[in-house]
């Protein structure tokens, strides 16, 4: 779904590959007014205006329909990093990560987006630890993966037993409940991809059900306004015959190729949502299940790229998205999401009458977070009833930091820390904004004062004492308490290489980090959580 996504042909009526003239469509139960859509025009709250303070929207439903879920995506890689686990930030109580795709050199290995092994993305964009700072919070995470650029792991790897190990890697990894399998371009019509794909995912569901950890799966696709197109449907049937049980198809509704100007699209939106429901009917119908109405909804998602759109006279407003929200609970929709959470906010500067295409910014005119804050409306998932409103760390003060166990510095209160360092306090990781000194970083800054440290999550069970690296090579001389050191003079002391900044008799060089300019020895290391000065 990033913004160069190409557009799906159009599918004509007659063109639907599970047409049949001998088949008539299955009379459906008779919908009776509900008081489900009686409270929802009572109890639907809030109003998001075009460059406005946006409200939360909060929607009811009946126990008898689904509740649809809002999970937004965020395009992980890229700059600047989309702090999703901050709810300042992020309104959304979960979130769909993208995108994991095949390693450049290795098809068979995991990446995010090509840019990052798995362990790269922890260590350079904390990933492991924002995601455990999320789900402390009360939310979640699933994982995106395939996207429209890269190559997708059932594309680039034929290997069945490595595939399978890519996306094991990816479940363990990352604990997931909720898998998302991003199929467009080139790779929804890929046969051989779509088999390899399906016998990998069952394999996984097998071994999770067994685990007593249900994995979900969704599978996203393109649409036009009448609905999947006819890879779209075949990549549904692979996926289904091929032993998957798919908690639903998620249907990306954006980017149809309109001409014209202005074009309605949460008509095309819902145009598309229908098609779709007619579609996974008969498909379920042909593949020997009847469902009735209301359970194939449960089973359908929708995705609009929210604003501007890579089609220039497509634009998906915040209006639209209420519309959608609405329509969500109508019908009962399983999943609402939007591309994306870093998009969600107005471009800088004017741009009334001009086209934006942007990873950044939405291209309309839009309160920030306003879309987001609509959607996270949708029942179970508004913030206020999540307790994510604030990031709280439970039994703080009751840790004790052990630095040899601590994957960055434990915080000293007398050390001055420059912005960007990490230090561990109390079980949890923080990033200094700037420099400071004695500031506690678990202090409450809700009086007013901003804290100069921002949380970024808890130290978790596999991290280890972090490994300096040194900048020099070659300093072998042992440090000696009774020699005379002069400035430039290099020691050796615990391993590490040190320079004396002054003449110095008796003062050995320290280990706690980061070390104090009143130190007559300077390090000539850097410490994992310090910032590389080039």
């Amino acid at each position: 779904m990033p913004t160069d996504r190409t557009t799906p042909p159009t599918v004509r009526p007659d063109d639907d590959p599970l047409a049949d003239p001998n088949w008539q469509e299955p009379e459906q139960p008779v919908e009776k007014l509900s008081w489900l859509r009686v409270l929802f025009l009572i109890l639907v709250v809030g109003t998001v205006g075009a460059g406005s303070a946006a409200a939360v929207m909060r929607y009811r439903d009946a126990g008898t329909r689904v509740k649809s879920w809002a999970v937004p995506y965020v395009d992980v890689t890229l700059t600047p990093t989309f702090e999703f686990q901050d709810p300042d930030a992020n309104p959304a109580n979960d979130v769909a990560l993208a995108f994991v795709v095949a390693d450049p050199n290795d098809g068979c290995a995991p990446s995010w987006g090509g840019a990052y092994t798995l362990d790269e993305a922890a260590a350079s964009l904390e990933l492991d630890r924002r995601i455990s700072q999320l789900r402390a919070a009360g939310g979640d995470v699933m994982l995106s993966v395939g996207g429209l650029t890269n190559r997708e792991l059932a594309v680039a790897c034929a290997d069945q037993a490595r595939l399978t190990d890519a996306y094991r890697q990816l479940v363990k990894r990352y604990d997931l409940a909720t898998l998302d399998l991003d199929v467009e371009g080139t790779a929804l019509a890929d046969q051989a991809s779509l088999q390899r794909r399906a016998t990998a995912l069952k394999t996984i569901q097998a071994e999770r059900q067994a685990a007593g950890k249900p994995l979900a799966i969704w599978l996203t696709v393109p649409v036009t306004p009448q609905g999947l197109t006819a890879d779209g449907v075949a990549a549904v049937r692979t996926t289904l015959e091929g032993g998957v049980t798919l908690r639903g198809v998620n249907i990306m509704t954006m980017d149809y190729g309109s001409s014209g100007s202005g074009p309605d699209m949460l008509d095309l939106a819902t145009s598309a949502l229908n098609g779709t429901h007619k579609q996974l009917t008969d498909l379920y119908l042909r593949l020997g299940v009847q469902l009735n109405s209301a359970d194939v909804w449960s089973r359908i998602g929708a995705t609009p790229m929210i604003g501007q759109n890579d089609v220039d006279t497509e634009r998906f407003t915040v209006e639209n998205a209420e519309g959608l929200a609405r329509f969500a609970v109508d019908k009962g929709l399983g999943r609402v999401s939007m591309w994306s959470l870093n998009r969600d906010s107005r471009c800088k500067g004017t741009f009334t009458n001009v086209v934006v295409h942007s990873n950044t910014c939405s291209g309309v005119d839009q309160a920030a977070l306003a879309f987001s804050k609509v959607f996270a409306g949708l029942p179970g998932t508004a913030v206020g009833s999540t307790g994510r409103d604030a990031v709280q760390i439970p039994d703080q003060q009751a840790t004790v930091d052990d630095p040899a166990t601590s994957p960055y510095p434990v915080w000293r209160l007398t050390a001055q820390y420059v912005g960007g360092y990490k230090v561990v306090w109390h079980g949890v990781v923080y990033q200094a904004k700037w420099s400071n000194t004695g500031s506690d970083p678990s202090a409450d800054d809700s009086g007013g004062t901003p804290s100069p440290w921002s949380v970024i999550g808890p130290v978790t069970p596999g991290d280890t004492r972090p490994s300096p690296s040194p900048l020099v090579s070659g300093v072998t001389v042992a440090w000696n308490p009774s020699t005379e050191y002069h400035r430039g003079d290099r020691v050796a002391f615990d391993g590490m290489p040190y320079e004396a900044r002054w003449t110095t008799k008796g003062d050995a060089p320290v280990t706690d980090y980061p070390v104090d300019p009143s130190s007559p020895w300077a390090a000539l290391f850097n410490v994992p959580g310090e910032p590389v000065v080039n």
